[in-house]
């Protein structure tokens, strides 16, 4: 087959085509930044050729509108995109879908992939990730089994091990691609105590040295050294900081711009940019050819009157911009766009801008290494760190890219940081633990075998024997609490059975609110405030309402009834993690937006960043598909459901309007 592109191709880009030509899954791990895309493309062209179709999943629905404008202005028509949000040309032979859709579809719907020939699953080392790898897991496992996959993935140690996977347990022939050089070198500088340092050795004699002269015990880092600078006790351990301005000044100077700045905090970034705003980035020209970009893709987006859009004109016309998940995604798009046409030099953004996002830069700066986790905060983990560090050198445009590391001495430890820069990535450890929807599904085909399907996990083939006991015994225990509470009987699903299969998160919850009638009893507004109590989730330190509005706290009263009893069941039955409890604080937000009032007094409502609150609306409008969609859905639930998703996806909500928009 002659070659898409009109470049030449790196040896693992041509081994790893030559391996999709033949008659094997392939598996290609390679850095960040080196080509993995090239691959994409031609799977997506074979499928094309043959009649057949490709889906491609993406880990976030932000990568998953970036591919789909990608493709489409590729191959048009031909790609659709189905997320939580969106349905666009659904029935595509180019199917954009996140894992969750696809891992959903292959349960409610397996005979619509008949015609599906290749799966791309783009950051498959998600499969480790706490929250979601089991949906990754579950979406490898149940893939028809003449379907092939490419798998995309960052550098890990055990790809091998992945793979073997595949072949021995899920009994799927695959070639294994690995490259480990990037085709644009990397070079790492530090700044430790107000210096920038070109090499590791000596600012790590710089941090060893001041530590030593400051009296801090390596054993007790941290503690001791806070407790005596308090107390004034050592005068040389004053620290000279890293100032921020004589940094970003040197790589203006070098000529090492654009530069994508991480900090793990939405509220740093925001303040690192003001800070910074008024170095000179860019000619009286260029910034009126952004200013003028930038107002017109706020009105193609109609944000243009947007408070938080014009707060960010202020630092665009500048040529510094923000970005995180607090942001709303229109703008946090605009800015994307901007970007990625090099018009922004220099922009501050959380982490989640180097996931799969296509968004290259000739520098990188970290401002610190460590970032909240699921299970709290902790050192950056080293895949992580070139998951972002891979955004620096722009193939085809530098030939080197530079990494910028800030640390003070009393924060992070020296070692700590060679774990993170020269030690091993971390190996994809699966994180399988089924939830109740999925075991409904699996049960509704298999029946009282559904245990049997456990063998076929990475977590099985990873695991110990007592590691598989433990697994097993946990899926046992959902089994039994769903036979217990009537979603079983006689080894069939009953209507609540059936109607919780579909219900992904939020089943137990949904499906004594099905049981009991109150979802027929329910008006729109009533409905739309439940599900809101059920998706919401505080944040640490923003102070909101502790009650709904009044008329909504009866059903507050019957969610946490619901939850008493969940709770009582899963502790009997030792299933963790634990369903939480009803969060009813965004009562007063949703009365407001459902009853049509605008989104600027939503945000002064609610108290919470536009990006949370267009996304839990969001959220509230996905599981509203997913009533209207359900089997045993009363004609007039589904009524009141398609009514409820009017109410709720209308403006900055509407995910769909916002991909269907055409862009300069």
């Amino acid at each position: 087959m002659p070659p898409l592109h009109n470049f030449i191709y790196d040896s693992f880009q041509e081994r790893a085509i030559n391996a999709l030509d033949g008659t094997t899954s392939v598996l290609v791990a390679a850095p960040t930044g080196a080509g993995k895309t090239v691959i994409a493309d031609h799977v997506i062209d074979i499928a094309l050729s043959t009649g057949k179709h490709v889906i491609y999943t993406a880990p976030i629905k932000a990568l998953s509108n970036q591919k789909y404008r990608e493709f489409s202005g590729k191959y048009g028509e031909l790609v659709g995109i189905i997320t939580g949000d969106v349905a666009i040309n659904p029935d595509a032979p180019i199917r954009i879908m996140t894992t969750e859709i696809y891992r959903n579809s292959l349960l409610d719907e397996p005979d619509s992939f008949e015609n599906l020939s290749w799966v791309i699953f783009d950051e498959v080392h998600y499969l480790d990730d706490l929250d979601r790898g089991t949906v990754w897991e579950e979406s490898i496992i149940l893939t028809p089994p003449a379907t092939k996959f490419l798998c995309l993935s960052a550098t890990v140690p055990n790809i091998n091990e992945i793979a073997e996977w595949f072949e021995v347990i899920l009994n799927r022939p695959t070639t294994v691609i690995t490259e480990y050089n990037r085709p644009v070198p990397l070079h790492f500088r530090y700044q430790c105590l107000g210096e920038v340092f070109d090499g590791w050795k000596k600012v790590k004699k710089t941090a060893l040295d001041f530590l030593r002269k400051s009296g801090v015990s390596r054993s007790r880092f941290h503690q001791k050294f806070d407790n005596r600078n308090r107390r004034n006790k050592h005068p040389r351990a004053k620290i000279k900081q890293n100032r921020l301005f004589p940094l970003i000044q040197q790589i203006l100077k070098n000529n090492e711009l654009p530069c994508i700045y991480f900090a793990f905090s939405r509220v740093k970034t925001e303040q690192l940019a003001a800070e910074i705003i008024r170095l000179p980035f860019l000619s009286e020209r260029q910034q009126k050819e952004l200013d003028r970009k930038y107002l017109s893709l706020c009105q193609i987006y109609n944000i243009d009157n947007e408070p938080s859009a014009k707060k960010l004109r202020k630092f665009i016309r500048f040529g510094v911009a923000y970005h995180h998940a607090g942001m709303l995604p229109t703008l946090k798009e605009v800015v994307e766009q901007l970007f990625n046409q090099k018009l922004i030099p220099l922009i501050f953004t959380t982490e989640t801008f180097a996931l799969g996002i296509n968004m290259p830069a000739r520098t990188v700066i970290f401002d610190a290494l460590r970032k909240y986790y699921s299970t709290g905060f902790d050192t950056l983990h080293s895949r992580d760190f070139y998951q972002m560090a891979g955004r620096a050198g722009r193939r085809g445009m530098d030939t080197e890219g530079f990494v910028y590391v800030r640390f003070l001495p009393t924060q992070t430890k020296p070692k700590e940081i060679e774990n993170i820069i020269f030690g091993e990535q971390e190996p994809v450890l699966s994180k399988f633990n089924a939830s109740y929807a999925t075991v409904l599904n699996l049960y509704e085909v298999h029946g009282e075998n559904v245990i049997e399907l456990y063998p076929k996990t990475l977590h099985y083939f990873q695991s110990t024997k007592r590691g598989r006991k433990r697994a097993r015994r946990r899926f046992l225990s959902r089994l039994l609490l769903l036979k217990k509470n009537g979603f079983i009987k006689d080894n069939l699903l009953t209507k609540k059975g059936h109607f919780a299969r579909w219900m992904f998160g939020h089943e137990l919850y949904m499906a004594e609110l099905f049981k009991s009638g109150l979802l027929d009893k329910f008006s729109p507004h009533e409905l739309c405030f439940a599900i809101s109590s059920l998706v919401f989730e505080p944040r640490r330190g923003v102070e909101m309402p502790k009650k709904p509005p009044k008329h909504f706290q009866w059903i507050e009263r019957e969610l946490k009834h619901i939850h008493r009893k969940i709770h009582v069941d899963e502790t009997v039955y030792d299933i963790e993690p634990y369903v939480p409890p009803p969060h009813p604080q965004m009562g007063f937000a949703v009365d407001a937006w459902v009853k049509g009032v605008d989104f600027d007094e939503i945000v002064e409502i609610s108290r919470l960043d536009e990006g949370a609150i267009v996304r839990y609306l969001r959220m509230i409008n996905q599981l509203l598909r997913q009533i209207v969609q359900a089997p045993y859905t009363s004609d007039s639930l589904r009524a009141t459901a398609r009514d409820a998703r009017k109410l709720i996806n209308r403006d900055v909500v509407d995910a769909e309007r916002q991909l269907r928009v055409k862009l300069i």
